[in-house]
């Protein structure tokens, strides 16, 4: 529906989500652990010292499939790399569902849609944390 809010946070950490191929679980559990533990906050000596979960800040997921543009040649990205839809979407619901039960408070954007997504950038502070898949032999 427009202009509904379907996600919101006080202070935290807001974290676009894009799913690439061969993305499973493990990449979103590996994720989500580093999401609740990476230390980005500050201490009181004004440190990054402290994590999501030292801080008891909100954690925002918003499915972001753009992220997996390829973008190294022409001036059009591909999407070529990025998970097909289902797929993005079964991950990032399986993310979002193991956040719900680690941590509190967890908001998301809605898969697919046409979102409007703001933010106050403290900072500004922005980290690109990538878990890639696997190399199996």
């Amino acid at each position: 529906m427009a202009g509904e809010t379907v996600g919101a946070i006080g202070p935290g950490l807001a974290v676009l989500v894009g799913v690439e191929r061969g993305d499973g679980a493990a990449q979103a559990e590996r994720l989500l652990e580093r999401l609740l533990g990476y230390r980005v906050f500050p201490d009181e000596e004004g440190r990054m010292n402290r994590s999501l979960r030292d801080t008891g800040g909100g954690l925002l997921l918003v499915p972001q499939f753009t992220l997996a543009a390829d973008t190294r040649k022409g001036t059009r990205p591909s999407f070529g790399t990025a998970a097909p839809p289902e797929e993005g979407e079964r991950l990032f619901g399986s993310l979002l569902e193991q956040a719900q039960g680690a941590h509190a408070p967890v908001a998301a954007g809605r898969f697919g849609a046409d979102m409007q997504v703001a933010l106050v950038n403290d900072g500004p502070v922005t980290f690109w944390l990538r878990v890639p898949p696997e190399q199996g032999g």
